[in-house]
């Protein structure tokens, strides 16, 4: 079984989804591929996941690094996993480019280097946002491209967290946005 529950972010409305592993998805309302690893059957309950969840998410938009954990449960590709997993690993306040995760990648393989394009189609399908930083992800230029959540919200989150945002820029209309 699935559940949801909703929270109230001072960067709009959120959807949590959960089974019985963790969390399955963190959506902001409206936000590309919102809600796209629910199930069709689910139920809105609060069960103490979401609590723990949300004792997260109150604690990082007081702009503190949460220091509790909360249980994830990925839904979706091996490759996406992976790519997920090394965005668990990218430091509270840092950012690390689409081009280094590759690297990482291809390092753990023993392989040659992957396409950074290949780790910014699982980035960009993250379904827990947030938990999963995908916002600290940048291009190799310093470009902040690729938030499904919208380039607003995630400058407000690199700035909530206080990362150096010198060298960091939004590209303009027609690149890679």
């Amino acid at each position: 079984m699935q559940y949801i529950s909703h929270y109230e972010s001072p960067l709009g409305r959120i959807l949590l989804a959960a089974d019985e592993e963790g969390l399955t998805g963190l959506w902001f309302e409206g936000q590309k591929y919102f809600a796209r690893s629910l199930r069709n059957e689910q139920e809105e309950k609060e069960i103490p996941l979401f609590e723990r969840a949300k004792r997260w998410l109150d604690l990082y938009f007081s702009g503190t690094e949460p220091d509790l954990s909360v249980p994830l449960h990925f839904l979706g590709t091996d490759f996406q996993k992976k790519v997920w997993e090394i965005l668990c690993a990218i430091p509270y306040g840092h950012t690390m480019t689409y081009g280094e995760i590759a690297g990482h990648l291809a390092a753990e393989k023993g392989s040659s280097p992957m396409s950074a394009r290949a780790v910014g189609g699982a980035v960009g399908r993250n379904p827990i946002s947030i938990l999963v930083p995908c916002h600290r992800v940048v291009g190799a230029s310093g470009s902040l491209t690729g938030y499904a959540g919208g380039l607003d919200r995630k400058v407000k989150l690199l700035t909530l967290e206080r990362t150096d945002m010198q060298g960091l820029f939004i590209p303009k209309k027609g690149t890679a946005l």
